[in-house]
């Protein structure tokens, strides 16, 4: 036997056991991939203000109306609820199992947007790269690998040569090599604990926000003086943000009594909430100064459990 077929034959083994839990997603802006990661449970990548509701196609062409019930923003990871019908999950790798070092082979797979599966064989270009999250926030411990995928991939799974998930595929770099997210058990034990109610979602201002360098070029283009901050370019409808009285073109200069630098300090101040609290805002607006709070809820405890 030739490498060249035995290498097709380790695709086809993989694309055989791990191809049924690949599932393909249409949600609006594009296709993409998603994976079984339990019963009832599809685990794959989109931006925290995507659509709640998702069209499914698993691989036995049955198609499902699926609900984003969790989300990690900082990965862009959501999990989603929806029938699973006969397909298996996949076992996920066990934390720090695996040796992925350079040169470790990896099968990426896919169904984008329901067209049917892809399965490619790579090998890991480079481990702990970092790459700008959803939020803006700097996620570190990226797999880079060489596994070919078409357009409306991401979110499809990457696993090892024994079909256990190492990684959700998200983001093609320079050059054709694909990042992808590692997608462990700690990841699905967040989400499934945000389902429960036992751990409080990332707390949302609901802002589209244009970075520093951004923001000065804007005002001075407009004849405002240059000030370094965030510049608010859109205010979700019905968000704490608009409540707090946020409108598109302020600037953010100051959180928590001090200067915002980065969208990472803003995101830091957030997380620090844990879920409630107020988060007290300095703003531009044109050449005025504002001092804004932004009230956080809460969250209640779930039933059962000591408050």
């Amino acid at each position: 036997m030739t490498v060249a077929t035995e290498l097709g034959a380790s695709i086809a083994e993989v694309a055989g056991r791990v191809g049924p839990a690949v599932v393909g997603l249409g949600r609006g802006a594009g296709p993409g991939s998603g994976v079984v990661v339990a019963e009832g449970r599809i685990l794959t990548a989109i931006r925290p203000d995507g659509p709640e509701e998702l069209n499914l196609v698993f691989g036995d062409g049955r198609r499902e109306t699926g609900r984003r019930i969790a989300t990690e923003p900082d990965l862009g990871l959501a999990l989603v609820a929806a029938d699973s019908g006969d397909a298996l999950a996949v076992e996920c790798a066990p934390e720090g199992s695996l040796p992925l070092g350079l040169g470790t082979p990896v099968f990426a797979l896919a169904d984008p947007g329901g067209r049917g599966l892809r399965a490619t064989l790579g090998f890991v270009a480079s481990t702990g790269r970092s790459f700008r999250g959803p939020r803006g926030r700097r996620v570190e411990g990226a797999i880079e690998h060489t596994a070919a995928l078409p357009r409306g991939s991401s979110g499809g799974p990457l696993v090892d040569g024994d079909g256990r998930l190492v990684g959700l595929n998200l983001l093609r770099r320079e050059g054709g090599l694909i990042l992808a997210v590692p997608a462990g058990g700690s990841q699905l034990a967040r989400l499934e604990k945000i389902v429960r109610g036992e751990a409080a979602p990332a707390p949302r201002l609901g802002v589209a926000l244009a970075p520093p360098r951004a923001a000065r070029r804007m005002r001075r283009a407009v004849g405002l003086p240059e000030r370094a901050g965030l510049l608010v370019r859109g205010v979700e409808a019905g968000s704490l943000a608009e409540r707090a009285g946020l409108a598109r073109g302020d600037l953010l200069v100051g959180v928590g009594g001090r200067e915002l630098s980065s969208v990472g300090a803003l995101l830091g101040e957030l997380d620090g909430l844990g879920g409630g609290g107020t988060l007290e805002l300095a703003v531009v607006r044109g050449t005025d100064e504002l001092e804004l709070e932004v009230a956080f809820a809460v969250p209640s405890a779930p039933e059962g459990t000591p408050a």
